[in-house]
């Protein structure tokens, strides 16, 4: 068979490039076409000497720097690709690479990490975030996201077989898209995080500090609770404001940045992991999880799909100092057992990922007559 896969831009070896990386490990001899590529030659490894095939927004100026400015002409750089010569297409999508337009004898099958979230429910959020809930260039810009989300819900009509990364996108591209899709968890590198049973006193977040991870909300309920330590692993724009709510509390530390061995330590010795974000999925909970470590998390998004209540974690209901306390509070009276969060992790392998992967796609084509 002539496979093609589809992802969106290259720029940096982050999760949706682990799902790529994987996809390459299902199809070996697949072509890649991406709208622009800039990935640093360090973090190349993982294409195999592949070099992709670009769309005109590569050569547009400044690119580089500029390349997500040029949203609004994604969708027809996508749709300009050539994939007429191709059995199956293979799409990782959370902006435009599902809108590819394929032919009656091409077999289309996407993995949407997201509807474009911008386009759809976040975009207040968005607007507020960039500072664009008025003037001419928030006018221009609730423009540009209302005709991205017209195209949105049309190309979401073009793949055959839709996989959604958790429970929670599924539900988001039944309302955004009117589709049903298969969940299908994103892989998850387990061997990175290895299993400890012994587990220190320290509470643990490890997150990038930007809003909507809510770390400043972690810190005020650990401010109000000075007899539980809390370590903070991260940076980012919200730094300021993680400052702030944590005061001068004496029970939590802010390390910032931390190198990769530093952070694995810290999740196989934390008492608990938490995590107080709206995710579509969450691969760090997994990883602490891997380690054996419990978690405390926001009961929205993909931690739905990821705690076991009382028995790997706890779920709090509300994204309030309140419903957390309550939540460390109710956790602390749990007997949750280490190897039991590992067995959860198992869920989340990346032979995991690539046997539903695999049999999604043999039974899509299986269905066409078409051989795998």
């Amino acid at each position: 068979m002539k496979i093609a896969i589809i992802h969106e831009w290259l720029d940096s070896y982050a999760g949706s490039e682990r799902v790529l990386e994987q996809l390459f490990a299902i199809f070996p001899d697949a072509d890649l076409h991406v709208v622009c590529d800039f990935l640093p030659q360090g973090e190349r490894g993982f294409l195999g000497g592949r070099v992709p095939r670009t769309s005109f927004i590569q050569r547009l100026p400044r690119a580089r720097q500029w390349f997500r400015y040029y949203l609004g002409l994604m969708p027809i750089a996508v749709e300009q690709f050539d994939l007429s010569g191709y059995d199956l297409v293979v799409s990782s999508s959370h902006a435009v690479a599902k809108g590819v337009l394929t032919g009656p004898g091409t077999l289309h099958v996407s993995y949407v990490h997201s509807p474009m979230r911008y386009a759809w429910d976040l975009q207040h959020q968005y607007l507020r975030q960039a500072r664009m809930e008025r003037g001419v260039k928030g006018a221009l810009t609730r423009w540009l996201l209302s005709r991205m989300r017209a195209w949105d819900f049309a190309s979401g009509a073009r793949p055959d077989i839709i996989a959604a990364n958790s429970a929670w996108i599924a539900e988001r591209i039944r309302k955004s898209w009117r589709r049903e899709s298969v969940v299908v968890h994103p892989p998850v590198d387990l061997e990175g995080f290895p299993f400890q049973a012994a587990k220190g006193a320290d509470y643990v977040v490890a997150s990038r500090l930007v809003p909507y991870k809510r770390i400043d909300l972690i810190a005020e309920a650990f401010r109000r609770m000075p007899d539980r330590r809390l370590v903070i692993a991260g940076d980012g724009p919200e730094m300021a404001r993680v400052r702030e709510a944590a005061g001068d509390a004496k029970n939590i530390e802010i390390r910032g940045r931390v190198s990769q061995p530093d952070l694995v330590a810290l999740l196989a010795t934390a008492r608990a992991f938490v995590f107080a974000a709206e995710e579509d999925f969450g691969i760090g909970m997994v990883e602490a999880q891997a380690c054996g470590t419990p978690l405390i998390a926001y009961a929205r998004g993909g931690a739905t799909d990821i705690v076991q209540p009382d028995t790997t974690g706890v779920l709090f209901p509300h994204q309030t100092t309140e419903s957390l306390i309550d939540a460390v509070t109710r956790f602390e009276t749990l007997a949750i057992s280490p190897e039991a969060c590992r067995d959860n992790a198992q869920r989340f392998s990346r032979d995991v990922f690539r046997d539903r992967m695999r049999s999604l796609v043999q039974d899509a084509l299986a269905a066409r007559g078409m051989a795998a």
